[in-house]
């Protein structure tokens, strides 16, 4: 029987043998090779080329042109979605590996809205993220989900499925300030645990309680507090920004006030800490990639491909991670809230 296989050589004919075998109960099957087991059209360093090449940002049909030399034309469409898909095995793998062996010493929670195609409509897809911190300073992406938004319902389903895989409570949590997330991680892990409002977050909030004539000087008093070289320096500087924004625009100061400790948890962890451990951005910066990836796609096959892709720039290496600023002082305990949230 002559198959035609595809490799990086390119479209060979292979003469596969025909044989029947009787085995001691008298019962006759066929023989199979496994070197080429059936349907196999493609070799693994070809679906490996068709797979990278994909997950670099380019559409199936633009597959199919750029490897048309190499394969001497023998990839279609449909070639590229089946290489596409054996990517979702690891994925499954992935998604639901154990998380007990995992340091996680700080939690990085955060959630987006993805533009993109779905059956040739624009659709948005929210999805959720996670990545943890080990006790050497080395991010990890955990876990990565469409929950279909970013309720308390939706965030508590997120964590339950952490706590399943055995995710140890975190020492420190940072978050993008959404009332449902916080809500979810204090009925998982109790009111006791450390909380860090995104920094970044919490200034495009200020920005849009502010006639747009006094963003550069609220960017300007915000970032002095935030950004200031000690925790006094920051009570200092935030309680006049409450007296000044309260004369200036009452919800500037009210929308700061509501944040509370959990907008300065960072300081309470050691100084060289203070960079990494203010904002989501390590979550923001896959999100920009993906972003910037997908403008090339020209439909996407379902939502569940959103959060897939997103691992695949991880785990394909087109994205590393690296540890985050302060890492030889994580395993320092965390010290008492000392700033003095009175006005």
């Amino acid at each position: 029987r002559d198959r035609q296989l595809t490799g990086t050589f390119g479209t060979e004919t292979v003469r596969v043998p025909r044989a029947r075998i009787e085995n001691e109960a008298g019962k006759i099957t066929e023989w199979r090779s496994k070197a080429l087991p059936r349907y196999r059209r493609l070799t693994k360093k070809a679906e490996a080329l068709i797979a990278a090449v994909y997950l670099a940002g380019t559409n199936t049909r633009r597959v199919k042109r750029a490897l048309f030399g190499l394969f001497e034309g023998a990839v279609s469409k449909d070639v590229v979605s089946r290489a596409w898909r054996k990517v979702k095995v690891d994925w499954d793998a992935w998604s639901t590996r154990d998380l007990a062996e995992e340091d996680i010493v700080r939690l990085i929670l955060d959630g987006t809205v993805i533009k993109t195609r779905l059956d040739r409509k624009a659709t948005n897809i929210s999805v959720l993220a996670a990545i943890g911190v080990r006790r050497d300073g080395q991010k990890v992406l955990l876990s990565i989900r469409n929950m279909g938004g970013e309720s308390t319902a939706a965030w508590s389903q997120f964590l339950a499925d952490l706590d399943a895989r055995g995710l140890r409570r975190p020492e420190f949590v940072i978050v993008d300030g959404a009332p449902g997330l916080e809500a979810a991680l204090v009925a998982l892990w109790g009111g006791d645990l450390p909380i860090q409002r995104c920094t970044v977050h919490k200034h495009r909030n200020l920005l849009g309680h502010a006639p747009k004539r006094l963003h550069d000087e609220l960017s300007e008093d915000y970032r002095d507090m935030i950004y200031a070289d000690s925790a006094a320096e920051i009570e200092t500087r935030r309680k006049a920004f409450l007296r000044k924004w309260k004369l200036k625009c009452r919800a500037v100061a009210d929308s700061l006030e509501e944040a509370g400790d959990r907008l300065f948890s960072f300081t309470r962890l050691d100084p060289s800490q203070w960079k990494s451990a203010r904002t989501t951005n390590a979550i923001e910066r896959l999100n920009e990639e993906f972003r910037r990836r997908i403008k090339t796609q020209t439909v996407l096959p379902c939502a569940e491909t959103v959060p897939m892709l997103l691992w695949a720039l991880l785990a394909s290496g087109q994205i590393q991670m690296r540890k985050v600023d302060g890492w030889e002082t994580l395993s320092q305990p965390l010290e008492p809230m000392s700033l003095d949230l009175a006005a």
